[in-house]
């Protein structure tokens, strides 16, 4: 089977603006959760509460994963989008001007969060429809790359415009840059009629068709395979600041991660043909683990950088059960599987950062990025009849 190509993604009109919608969403965010953490930081000077403020803006999937991702096939993808853009520009809005207080600021962070999993759920569940066969491979591919450099550009972008402008101005850039998100959705974007017909409370559906999508073998199988070993992962990178000592030089490291990660992703998504791609998870997966045990020898900056990039080149071995995914739900619940499988992920990365830092404070944060390494290999091997590649029959509909 010949692999797509980046001109055959990007010839695709409807990729390209879910392309560019994705990284104004992700630089958007990104200036907007460190504009928050600053605003509270200089209302309260309570490190504590500026740090819960940044990630405040995630803990909602958690919620919003277990109870309304039903949402994402039962109401038109085009409009849910552009839905969460709006609120998305009137909450940092109100977060801007609206003088609320630090309880007020947080809640309502959490509250408007909830339905973030529903937003992603209906643009992840979109790409398959635009991007038939192995393009959607790539096409994930290259929003992960986005992903990753967006992140880089909007702590750069949103810390030199805090410095020069102040929180509030950062917010409102924010809410500009979605506002555009929502035009180029809107205008880039034909209607599509929900996937799934509304039978039933958001809630009960929701939890129904988790139950459905956990109790297959093999969708539980690839959705743990994309899961576990990002735990660890996490963990490992939570401990990078301790590790050199709350010192500056972890952006440095920080950032030699996402680049990794950027050119695990090209390379494989790229170069590697559908089929080799796949038998790459296993091996891959292995390597997401490796180099963190190297963090037991206690590497200065450049070598610890080094292994950072190497290990999370190995994170394109998702990419090698995108296809296999797509192919085990059934298409009137597809966007609540892709809901479901952003929701654990980012549930999983949490639970791993609190588990292994729990281990750093006993052993100390280099032994601790080792012992992640070392778990990491260990669910890799652990899950390698998942991610070696073998025909399954499709989850039944009903």
């Amino acid at each position: 089977m010949r692999g797509a190509t980046f001109g055959e993604v990007f010839a695709v009109r409807e990729f390209r603006v879910l392309f560019g919608s994705f990284v104004l969403l992700i630089v958007g965010d990104v200036i907007k959760m460190l504009a928050l953490a600053v605003l509270v930081y200089a209302q309260t000077a309570s490190p504590g509460l500026s740090a819960a403020a940044y990630m405040a803006g995630w803990l909602p999937f958690i919620l919003g994963g277990l109870f309304l991702l039903s949402l994402a096939d039962r109401l038109p993808p085009r409009a849910l989008m552009i839905t969460g853009e709006l609120i998305r520009a009137v909450t940092c809005l109100l977060l801007a001007y609206a003088g609320l207080p630090v309880w007020a600021l947080l809640a309502l962070v959490l509250v408007t969060g909830l339905f973030s999993p529903v937003f992603f759920a209906a643009r992840a569940a979109m790409l398959p429809e635009v991007l038939p066969g192995d393009a959607f491979v790539l096409g994930r591919s290259v929003l992960n790359v986005a992903s990753a450099s967006g992140q880089v550009v909007g702590l750069a972008a949103g810390g030199a415009f805090l410095a020069f402008a102040g929180p509030s101005a950062a917010l409102a850039v924010t809410a500009v840059l979605s506002v555009v998100a929502a035009v180029v959705l809107r205008i880039g974007l034909p209607h599509q009629p929900a996937r799934g017909a509304a039978e039933g409370g958001a809630v009960r559906v929701t939890l129904r068709v988790n139950r459905r999508l956990l109790a297959d073998g093999q969708v539980r199988g690839l959705l743990l395979a994309g899961w576990l070993p990002c735990v660890f992962l996490a963990g490992a990178e939570a401990m990078v600041v301790p590790y050199l000592g709350g010192q500056g030089q972890a952006g440095v490291v920080l950032a030699a991660a996402a680049g990794g990660m950027a050119v695990g992703e090209f390379a494989v998504g790229r170069f590697a043909a559908p089929t080799l791609r796949e038998r790459l998870s296993l091996p891959l997966a292995v390597l997401l683990g490796i180099p963190w045990i190297g963090y037991a020898l206690g590497p200065g900056i450049v070598w610890a950088s080094v292994l950072a990039a190497v290990a999370t080149a190995g994170l394109a071995y998702q990419l090698g059960l995108q296809r296999r995914f797509v192919d085990a739900v059934p298409e009137d619940i597809r966007g609540q599987a892709f809901g479901l499988q952003s929701a654990g992920l980012m549930t999983g990365q949490a639970v791993g950062a609190a588990l292994v830092g729990a281990l750093g404070e006993g052993i100390g944060p280099g032994p601790a990025i080792a012992v992640a390494g070392g778990g990491s290999i260990l669910v890799a091997l652990a899950l390698a009849g998942v991610l070696r590649p073998s025909p399954a029959p499709r989850l039944a509909r009903g």
